[in-house]
């Protein structure tokens, strides 16, 4: 027995040819000798190299490889070679030219192989060989290959690709199988979520995280992700120590405000920190440490302007500053924690090089002077260091084995390594995972203040903004908010996701327990006269949920007259039976429009209830509410659109250039008389409308106010 290993989520070209041979030789023989089995990863190693397949016979040693292994599998089992074994080595060679997705790359060597199929169906002699059954499957695999060789522009290449294919049923057979598998992989995959399996280093000895928020805004999904990705591996995966530090080092933007709102929103998300510390802690050591470093000759203070300095980092140019004495240097620190007007203009910098071609390494300030008063330290220190220097250093000062943070920190790995070096500090592992991008949102704190400021939006906690309070109050819940985000994990694969795969998400959490009421909207609703009902008003108790008891019952008021919206009615046809919800069927006796010809709304109903008629076999199932035998509720039904039109904003677009001019959409109507109960907060659905969070509930005859929450069906 013999077995055939492939990464189901290679390129096709490479396993389709090994692939088919194993499946001719299992066709050869009287029963199965080669086992095929399919691994979800997208390569398999051996030693340095990575492939997508991999054969052993027996307790032999694996071979590994991708197309070509269909030369290692007929060595194997001898009868797959034909008599010309020279020339299928040949054509098993010229197959890897073939595998390109460049068309530009394939396009001679598809010519060179029409051209030496003519008058010939098989590549190599007069029957079907492995040299067939490779070309053919590396052609079938490569998207663009077999794209081309369908148009038949080279008749000879068509002429034969058909033929293998009809003359070997099997073979389509295979390749099914082999896709069902990748899909019934990437659906397991996907019901389990994202894989941790990430091979963090030394997590025997031990894991702590952290998460280092700014304090200069709100967190919005994207600091969610990191902060839920730390406390994973913290406290789930490895069982270790999550550290909350505030990197309080910009008296300019931070605010006490900022920070007591994060702590709320994650304690709000069920993320528990072991301890919680400031950067601001640190200050005293950490100036001991830039001392040193100056001392030491790693570190120079500069006055050169941020535009010149700027300018020369991206140049590779050095700074008229770089060379001057450590005494010099020192002097300037020293004035610059003085705060005093010559202080100000001056900034410490790592010499660390001038032209590396990683420009995060050309000399990065690590420190700056700010007069300003600090929220915690007050005005003890009029220089900060940068999160550059502090960063790497707190994080080995503070015990974290693992920095867990997004991929737009890479070009900075290998700098804050260097700092840690530099001052001979205890190492940390970095881990970098992809950002959480979304289509038409704005995750840049700055951008996020510049709309806040603007008055673009209300505040932080704007139902339109990817602030964690902002899609709270918007309608999301925790449970949806902690799947969607685990389950994205901590690849480092970047996407830009579709807000509708956020929503349907938490569609998943509130429709089992959003309790059912009714709005009809108020603008031009039909006033109804019902036949065959109670000429008393009367109310019935129903559940408010048909699925979930739990949730209690409701008052549902009856009567002869009812309203019904005005899009049901203009659906309406004389005589058509419908079914009005929570009560039964009725038959539409008479509809009254408007004399106004340019006005084709409906202005009065007749129905007729029908109770004995059969609800399932009706076509329009409607909402109403009887005006008789309670209060009707006003309610305003809010809606929203994108902030932004444009999926993906550049760094160099203007951002104001892309604001929607009309982001909010207001809907006056009138509720049934369970919804004056509601209270800020609460998620309901106003059945045939979608579902709403409860923004203001109902007092002193205002209306209640409620946020339409999205399910995945729409793009707001």
């Amino acid at each position: 027995m013999s077995k055939l290993v492939l990464a189901v989520k290679a390129s096709q070209s490479s396993l389709i040819p090994p692939l088919l041979v194993a499946a001719l030789v299992n066709e050869t023989t009287s029963k199965p000798t080669v086992t095929v089995s399919f691994q979800d990863v997208e390569t398999l190693k051996s030693g340095d190299q990575t492939v997508a397949a991999e054969f052993a016979v027996g307790d032999d040693p694996s071979t590994f490889g991708n197309a070509g292994l269909a030369k290692d599998m007929a060595e194997a089992y001898p009868f797959l070679r034909g008599k010309l074994e020279a020339d299928e080595d040949e054509w098993l060679s010229r197959a890897n030219s073939l595998s390109a997705l460049d068309f530009k790359a394939i396009e001679a060597p598809l010519a060179e192989l029409d051209s030496h199929l003519t008058l010939r169906s098989h590549i190599v002699g007069y029957a079907l060989t492995i040299a067939d059954l490779t070309v053919w499957g590396v052609l079938r695999g490569n998207r663009v290959a077999y794209a081309y060789v369908k148009k038949n522009q080279l008749v000879n290449l068509g002429r034969w690709f058909r033929f293998i294919e009809e003359a070997n049923p099997w073979i389509t057979g295979i390749i099914d199988q082999m896709n069902a598998q990748a899909r019934e992989k990437k659906t397991a995959k996907s019901k389990e979520g994202a894989s941790y399996d990430i091979a963090l280093q030394d997590t025997e000895k031990g894991v702590i995280t952290r998460f280092p928020p700014e304090p200069s805004g709100y967190l919005h999904i994207g600091h969610a992700k990191a902060a839920l990705l730390n406390d994973y591996f913290a406290h789930e995966k490895y069982k270790g120590t999550l550290l909350l530090r505030f990197d309080d080092t910009n008296p300019a933007k931070e605010k006490e405000e900022f920070q007591d709102a994060i702590a709320e929103d994650l304690e709000m998300m069920g993320i528990k920190p072991d301890k919680i510390s400031y950067t601001s802690d640190y200050f005293d050591e950490l100036y001991e440490y830039c001392v040193r470093m100056v001392k030491e000759g790693k570190a120079y203070a500069d006055d050169t302007d941020q535009l010149t300095m700027r300018k020369q980092r991206w140049d590779g140019i050095a700074s008229e500053r770089r060379d001057a004495s450590v005494e010099d240097s020192l002097s300037r620190f020293e004035e610059m924690k003085k705060g005093s007007d010559d202080g100000v203009k001056w900034c410490i910098r790592a010499k660390i090089s001038v032209d590396n071609p990683n420009k995060a390494m050309r000399d990065p300030v690590i420190y700056r002077c700010n007069p300003l008063t600090h929220h915690r330290t007050g005005d003890k220190w009029k220089i900060y260091p940068t999160y550059d220097f502090c960063c790497p250093v707190v994080d080995s000062m503070e015990g974290v084995t693992h920095a867990l943070r997004t991929i737009e920190y890479r070009d900075r790995n290998p700098q804050y390594d260097w700092m840690l070096e530099a001052l001979d500090l205890r190492k940390v592992h970095i881990w970098d995972f992809a950002r959480m991008n979304f289509i038409k949102t704005l995750l840049s704190k700055r951008k996020l203040t510049k709309f806040v400021d603007k008055g673009v939006v209300w505040g932080w906690d704007d139902p339109r903004f990817p602030t964690v309070r902002g899609i709270r109050r918007r309608g999301m819940t925790i449970g949806a908010l902690r799947e969607f985000i685990l389950k994205q994990g901590p690849s480092r694969n970047i996407v830009n996701l579709d807000w509708t795969i956020f929503w349907a998400t938490n569609k998943k959490y509130i429709d089992p327990i959003a309790p059912r009421h009714t709005a009809i909207t108020k603008e031009n609703a039909v006033k109804t006269s019902v036949r065959g009902a109670r000429a008393a008003a009367y109310t019935e108790d129903k559940p408010k949920h048909g699925k979930n008891a739990e949730l209690g019952s409701k008052k549902v008021a009856y009567s002869p007259t009812i309203l019904i919206d005005q899009e049901d009615a203009k659906t309406f046809k004389q005589d058509e039976e419908i079914t009005l919800m929570n009560w039964g069927n009725a038959i539409v006796r008479k509809i009254s429009g408007s004399l106004n010809p340019l006005n084709s709304n409906v202005t009065n109903l007749e129905l007729e209830l029908h109770l004995q008629g059969d609800v399932k076999k009706t076509e329009k199932k409607i909402t109403w509410l009887s005006t008789e035998g309670q209060e009707l509720i006003p309610v305003e039904m809010v809606d929203f659109d994108y902030l932004i039109t444009k999926d993906k904003i550049e760094e160099d677009d203007n951002v104001d250039d892309f604001l929607n001019p009309r982001t909010e959409f207001r809907t006056e109507g009138l509720a049934d008389c369970n919804v004056a109960d509601l209270k800020e907060g609460d998620i309901i659905q106003f059945e045939r409308k979608g579902y709403f969070r409860v923004d203001r509930q109902f007092a002193d005859g205002k209306p209640v106010v409620l946020f339409n929450i999205p399910t995945g069906k729409t793009n707001k």
